[in-house]
């Protein structure tokens, strides 16, 4: 009787390299996760030592184990192996290691919005930098908002999907939190952290109307105190407070939520969003919005 080839041998361990992935708890593989688990089980599995990590991927994929799908990335095209249903969430979440979903991504998810969202957000933190003595002059800030909003040129693509992949602040994950949405565990930026993120970069969230909207939908299931907390702790050089001050007070929070924000001096003139073109004024809070809010 013939020896069996790596072919019929990867046939007849189908079940166990199904155990396997299943014990990975993941549901988006790379190649190099793919490799590794072949390398870590090739003798459990009892394969040919002529198997190739392509001949592994080539059998999972024919027998309908895994899934691949293409990710167009900038200017090049990489792939990614999906087990059992993934969501377009975790196939984002698996371009960048240690990324997490913000913004427009995690208003929809925590539920802060009517729109159905599809293109999805995810947040990188840079490495961290040495802190250099910035001094804000309100000329800098006025120059700064008369242009448009710095926007991320990062954006993949899985089928009709963008991905936004954007680089913030290095704040060590602060308020990132594992979250469970469909019986899946995704890493976002809580409710006080994402609606920090919105104020502060309103073309990540579908515009000022949307974030007040949120700010609207957000009553009731947050902390004001742990986002004033949050927002100093994340140690910005704008006066953002400002920004959120005015979006508590249009979204019709109570007066001594709304102190939080008074309570922190105001020093300069603000803007709510990059290019206003036609302006409000709010005295209070020492802001220009636009009328149409």
């Amino acid at each position: 009787m013939s020896p069996l080839t790596r072919f019929q041998l990867l046939e007849h361990s189908k079940k166990l390299i199904l155990n396997t992935l299943k014990e990975t708890g993941k549901n988006v593989f790379t190649f190099a996760d793919l490799s590794n688990i072949l390398r870590l089980n090739r003798d459990k599995w009892r394969l040919a030592a002529v198997t190739r990590k392509s001949d592994f991927i080539e059998f999972s994929v024919k027998k309908e184990i895994l899934k691949e799908i293409e990710i167009l990335l900038f200017d090049r095209k990489t792939k990614r192996y999906i087990f059992k249903n993934a969501t377009n969430y975790e196939i984002a979440l698996s371009i960048r290691k240690d990324s997490y979903l913000s913004h427009y991504s995690a208003v929809f998810i925590h539920g802060l919005t009517n729109n159905v969202v599809k293109n999805i957000y995810t947040n990188l933190e840079q490495s961290k930098k040495s802190s250099r003595a910035n001094i804000l002059a309100q000329e800098r800030i006025d120059i700064a908002y008369s242009r448009p909003m710095r926007m991320t040129r990062n954006i993949a693509k899985i089928s009709q999907i963008n991905i936004y992949l954007l680089n913030g602040k290095n704040l060590n994950r602060l308020e990132v939190i594992e979250y469970s949405y469909n019986n899946i565990i995704l890493p976002i930026t809580s409710i006080e952290r994402t609606l920090i993120d919105i104020a502060i970069r309103p073309n990540y969230s579908g515009g000022v109307n949307e974030v007040l909207n949120a700010y609207t939908m957000a009553k009731g299931k947050f902390s004001v105190n742990r986002l004033v907390s949050t927002l100093k702790a994340m140690n910005y050089l704008y006066p953002y407070h400002q920004v959120i001050g005015f979006y508590l007070e249009r979204a019709g929070y109570k007066k001594e939520l709304i102190g939080l924000l008074e309570k922190i001096p105001i020093k300069y003139k603000f803007y709510l969003t990059y290019q206003i073109k036609d302006k409000d004024y709010s005295k209070k809070w020492n802001l220009y919005f636009p009328k149409d809010l």
